[in-house]
């Protein structure tokens, strides 16, 4: 039991859990708001979008690379696929929204894929590049502006409410919408292959050393090949889901949030040198970030001071993940040399 107990320290989720926890009654105690319902609800609204893009980057980083494209590719696949329906006078349901923009982010996921996965590019050097191509098309090709009407199903599922809280004090009612369930769902999934399918320890065997998970009879160019779609497909649900959230299409306001999201997933205790770290943990971490980034008007805190969080998050989960990555090859070293 003992072990058990050491063992789960040794990894940063119960850290993580634990300043937020804190986090929270301190905020509490400040402002009295902090564990009401409707702030609660706002936490969990607020945290779908940038729990998808994180569930996707977890997956860039489990096996050894990292995606800066995924904003990109989420924004040039909801607005496609809105103004593809829009133009068409569409009023059908959201799903083929979902399933336009899915495919859409499939073939963008693909190219990523190719690049890292058959012809063994630099995965930063990759999405950095087709980041800038999937924006050069968005805003180029497609002249991208904003768009203040979207599909009546589209709409509909954005502002019905799975969850509503109301809070007596302010007078605010709080919707958490059924987008929620979106990221519920491939939250559930990415855990059920990661941990029972062969292709999900694939990745794992992969960020760990790509030569011996070939040795091991993974198919590493196939298995990245694949992954990136997968990414790709994620951010484009995402993508669509805060569409729907906002009630409008802005082509540009999920730019830039990669930094924030990466900074959540390595808090969160997902190696940066790939091979390790948890969904849980990625999810904790992630939304630490959306907590404070949440929480900063309740402190009285300007929300300026954001950016100095986010960066000092990033300084500090690299060092964690430094540190445990070196704390491992000693150990490693240690027993190689008794044996």
């Amino acid at each position: 039991m003992s072990g058990k107990i050491k063992k789960m320290f040794r990894s940063n989720e119960p850290y993580i859990f634990l300043i937020i926890i804190v986090l929270g009654i301190v905020i509490q105690i400040r402002s009295g708001q902090f564990f009401t319902g409707n702030n609660i609800v706002d936490l969990l609204s607020a945290m779908i979008v940038p729990g998808l893009f994180a569930i996707g980057e977890f997956l860039a980083l489990i096996a050894g690379g990292i995606d800066v494209s995924f904003p990109a590719l989420a924004s040039l696949s909801a607005y496609a696929t809105t103004k593809f329906l829009l133009d068409r006078e569409y009023g059908g349901n959201v799903l083929l929204a979902f399933v336009i923009a899915i495919l859409i982010g499939a073939v963008l996921g693909a190219v990523n894929g190719f690049f890292i996965g058959y012809l063994n590019l630099n995965a930063m050097i990759v999405t950095l590049g087709t980041s800038s191509i999937f924006k050069g098309i968005m805003q180029g090709t497609l002249r991208a502006n904003q768009l203040a009407v979207i599909p009546a199903g589209m709409k509909s599922f954005g502002i019905t409410p799975f969850i509503s809280a109301y809070n007596a004090k302010n007078g605010l009612t709080s919707v958490l919408p059924f987008t929620f369930l979106i990221l519920v769902a491939v939250c559930a999934m990415m855990f059920f292959i990661l941990r029972y399918t062969i292709f999900g320890r694939g990745i794992y065997a992969i960020g760990g050393n790509p030569n011996s998970a070939h040795a091991a009879g993974f198919h590493v160019k196939r298995t990245k090949f694949i992954m990136y779609i997968m990414i790709g497909m994620i951010a484009s649900a995402s993508g669509i889901c805060r569409v729907c959230m906002m009630q409008q299409c802005h082509p540009t306001n999920m730019l830039g949030m990669e930094m924030n999201i990466i900074a959540g997933v390595v808090l969160g205790g997902v190696a940066l040198t790939g091979g390790a770290g948890t969904l849980t943990g990625c999810m904790l971490g992630t939304f630490l970030i959306i907590m404070v980034q949440n929480s900063m008007i309740l402190l009285g805190i300007p929300t300026t001071w954001s950016s100095v969080f986010v960066g000092a998050v990033i300084v500090i989960g690299v060092a964690i993940s430094a540190y445990q990555a070196n704390h491992q090859t000693k150990g490693r070293i240690k027993k190689e040399a008794v044996s």
